[in-house]
């Protein structure tokens, strides 16, 4: 658990950081951009294998439960999840999908954190998704709250409907991928019943 939990603090910290605006200024001005990025991504992948493998090792040393949660829970969590790819992908694409969601990452990570909160009802999975899922809460109300000149630079250039469909194709394929094969194999849990 403590492994879990030191990589919820580096990743979810780093990434925290980022609405600290003026600190986060002062310290590009130290650094310079270019090494800024490089130890954001350093500190926030360090943070993420810590997460993957320290929930890895809570799980297999047996996790705590808190409640059982219904059966339809689950079915919930398969059914929001492809929402959340797809956000996820439009993220990246561009397109009318990202401009009306503003900003589809946050979108995807409240998605994936709520439902999976919903889903599991153990002290690991509380702790991860709870987390997530009240960063990408803070982190949106944070965004908003932001100067209008701040946001000068995430305006989207919509590149018609290709890029919508693309995201819309590029998440289910992930979604699908996911489910059946990688989740599986890099969480230790099946999606699919039978699997």
């Amino acid at each position: 658990m403590l492994i879990l939990i030191a990589g919820l603090v580096l990743f979810l910290g780093t990434h925290a950081f980022t609405m600290a605006r003026e600190p986060r200024a002062a310290l590009i001005g130290r650094i310079g951009a270019g090494p800024y990025r490089g130890l954001y991504s350093l500190v926030s992948l360090i943070g993420l294998v810590l997460i993957v493998y320290g929930f890895g090792a809570y799980r297999a040393s047996g996790y705590v439960p808190l409640w059982n949660p219904p059966v339809w829970t689950r079915h919930l969590a398969l059914t929001l999840m492809p929402i959340s790819f797809v956000l996820l992908a439009a993220s990246q694409t561009g397109g009318r999908i990202r401009r009306a969601v503003k900003h589809p990452m946050l979108a995807a990570v409240k998605i994936w954190a709520f439902s999976h909160l919903l889903a599991n009802g153990d002290l690991g999975s509380v702790l991860l998704f709870g987390l997530f899922l009240a960063y990408a809460v803070v982190d949106r109300i944070a965004v908003k709250r932001r100067a209008p000149e701040a946001h000068a630079h995430e305006e989207v250039v919509v590149s018609g409907w290709r890029a919508d469909i693309a995201a819309v194709v590029i998440g289910l394929g992930l979604y699908v991928a996911f489910a059946l094969w990688l989740h599986p194999v890099l969480i230790g849990v099946p999606v699919m019943p039978g699997r």
